[in-house]
């Protein structure tokens, strides 16, 4: 049985339906309320849930990875993500995009040419990501460095990427699959916005 956990850190909740040792959601938002109503609209249906007031040590692991990730410090652990209920491809494009470091951000676009489809079609998994900060859709950015879209709002999306302004003046290659995904300096982003 899923168990869905909220807890409030520093004034921004943060959410995580998880397993044994396997995420399944996160969330964040500014009310348990909307932590818990994204986790639910993440979870696979057919799985049963409870909602539990105090966290497992490994539900409490990912909550203070979740809260680092968002004050800008990068990722503190890998976690096992339950993605066997997403589409080929949405794996794909959640796999590539969790690679993007803290520092950097990638366009729909060079994603998409890393792992086929349209930068259309990653926009798409990108709205629908289930693991909000672990799988950094903060980071996908459109061609041009404006924002694009973020389900939790292009401020928090600028605010995040603020945070994890690291100095880098140049872009990068990460392989993906065999292929080139270009990733460059959240800078890039920052002097447009």
């Amino acid at each position: 049985m899923l168990t869905l956990y909220a807890k409030n850190v520093d004034e921004v909740w943060f959410g995580v339906a998880c397993e044994v040792e396997k995420v399944f959601a996160t969330a964040f938002a500014f009310s348990q309320t909307q932590v818990l109503q994204s986790l639910l609209e993440s979870i696979p249906f057919n799985i049963p849930f409870q909602h539990s007031i105090k966290g497992n040590s490994f539900a409490e692991q990912v909550i203070v990875s979740l809260a680092n990730i968002y004050n800008g410090g990068g990722y503190i652990q890998n976690f096992s993500l339950a993605m066997e209920h997403l589409s080929k491809y949405a794996r794909k494009v959640l796999e590539a995009v969790a690679l993007i470091p803290v520092g950097y951000v990638a366009s729909y676009g060079s994603v998409a040419k890393a792992v086929g489809g349209s930068p259309r079609a990653v926009g798409q998994v990108m709205a629908s990501n289930p693991f909000p900060l672990i799988v950094p859709c903060h980071r996908i950015v459109a061609s041009n460095f404006s924002l694009g879209g973020y389900g939790g709002g292009l401020r928090v999306k600028l605010e995040i990427l603020k945070r994890e302004k690291r100095g880098y003046a140049k872009e990068q290659e990460i392989i993906v699959n065999g292929r080139k995904m270009q990733i460059f300096p959240v800078e890039f982003v920052l002097e447009k916005h």
